[in-house]
């Protein structure tokens, strides 16, 4: 009997990206590989990229050297949108053995039969149009707490920093009918809770003249998990129906992540953004009249190429007036084949970092606020399989991290808790 090969997976970026990855791991469940951790020595390392910025492609190449240095006779596979966007640079990289776009990941078993043959095409050719046009469905179930579903894959929008409608292709999805057909598995796995990911979930349904807000109405229909929780947004996509079914809707969780990305209207106009600050302001204000205790976090870029001081403080002053929660800060970052690099303006990276700290303490402050508002609530965690020391960690419905002293039975259960006390890191202790 031959001893099966071992293989080690490692995802960067989004949680859409960890959904599709435990989904092509689980093809290699069986006699033929063994899968290992990626800090241990393995036959096969794959690497599932992200390339929304500079530092993310610079880690993917980090986890080649890594690998090769674990066991330097492996074979290494990158797949994923920086393999989409540049699989040359890739290839050019010591250690690679393949690359796959984000169409051919999904047959990476089969490919894997060609890593022996060196007469072989080790470029998979990405981008086929016709294929980047499917859907696949994923789920993750490793977490054993939490799914990230995918709903929704692709990008019909252009904004000109980003190059993931280039790396996904077009928005697209299943119909709801067999999108609650995998969320019913799903259901039987045991899972509490659902988290439904995409590239822009809001999109979902419109090939096929169906809605998100649809989807909504039926998955909360179904007999488990008993949590669904929403992932990133588009302030234009976040109708008052969505706001509403979710203050109504004990499953739904009071949980929003929407982009803003500049509280600037010349910058949002200037990265070809499809609203403005009133629109925003306005999706925050609705959540707060319907659903006070909502966690709203915000995705920020600064140093944005034609972003001036002014342009700077109109943003801060903004975000500093508007009640969200707390900011996911990026430093803007060049990116291949989007309009922003062509701009003659270009911020300094100096002025970028400097611009990032400020938003990251005033995002400090304002979640430091809504957790202090928190005090006194009645709420219900979700406790995690993962231990520190001697706690459990969980979160509530509205995203607040909590504590408790570790118990082995309470973990992948759902217990109501008050929220009373904090430790010196804001996470409160039950």
């Amino acid at each position: 009997m031959n001893k099966p090969k071992t293989i080690a997976f490692e995802t960067l970026g989004c949680k859409l990206n960890f959904s599709e990855t435990e989904a092509i791991s689980r093809q290699f469940n069986g006699h033929a590989y063994k899968q290992v951790g990626f800090n241990e020595p393995a036959d096969i390392y794959v690497i599932h990229s992200c390339t929304v910025t500079k530092n993310a492609d610079k880690r993917t190449r980090g986890l080649v050297r890594q690998a090769m240095k674990t066991n330097p006779s492996a074979h290494v596979v990158v797949m994923g949108c920086y393999s989409e966007i540049s699989p040359g640079e890739l290839m050019a990289v010591p250690g690679v053995s393949m690359v796959l776009g984000n169409t051919e990941k999904y047959q990476l078993p089969a490919h894997l039969n060609h890593l022996e043959d060196r007469t072989a095409e080790r470029i998979i050719d990405p981008g086929k149009k016709e294929a980047s046009a499917t859907f696949v469905p994923t789920y993750s179930l490793g977490n054993r707490t939490r799914s990230f579903f995918k709903i929704q894959d692709g990008c019909d929008y252009k904004c000109a920093y980003c190059t993931i409608p280039l790396a996904r292709g077009p928005s697209r999805s299943d119909t709801i009918r067999d999108t609650l057909a995998t969320a019913r598995l799903i259901a039987t796995s045991g899972m509490k809770e659902m988290v439904l990911t995409g590239v822009n979930i809001g999109d979902f349904g419109k090939p096929h003249g169906e809605t998100f807000f649809g989807l909504l109405q039926e998955l909360i229909k179904l007999d488990g998990p008993g949590r669904i929780r929403l992932s990133s947004i588009e302030p234009d996509l976040l109708h008052d129906d969505i706001i509403h079914l979710v203050a109504d809707e004990p499953r739904l969780m009071p949980h929003f992540h929407i982009p803003l990305q500049s509280g600037s209207d010349k910058i949002l106009r200037d990265m070809g953004r499809r609203y403005n600050t009133e629109l925003f302001a306005n999706r925050v204000a609705v959540i707060r009249q319907h659903i006070p205790h909502a966690c709203i976090a915000a995705d920020l870029i600064v140093g944005y190429p034609t972003e001036t001081e002014e342009d700077f403080e109109t943003s801060r002053r903004f975000i500093e007036q508007t009640d969200v929660s707390y900011l996911h800060v990026f430093p803007y970052s060049e990116r291949e084949h989007t309009r922003a690099m062509k701009s003659p303006q270009q911020v300094s990276p100096d002025k970028r970092k400097e611009r990032s700290k400020i938003m990251q303490r005033l995002s400090k402050e304002k979640k430091t606020q809504f957790l202090n508002k928190q005090k006194g609530l009645k709420t219900n965690v979700l406790w995690e399989k993962i231990r520190h020391g001697d706690y459990m960690y969980g979160f509530s419905e509205n995203y607040i991290k909590t504590k408790t002293t570790f118990q082995p039975e309470k973990v992948n259960t759902i217990e109501p808790v008050i929220l009373n006390k904090q430790d010196e890191n804001g996470v409160y202790i039950v």
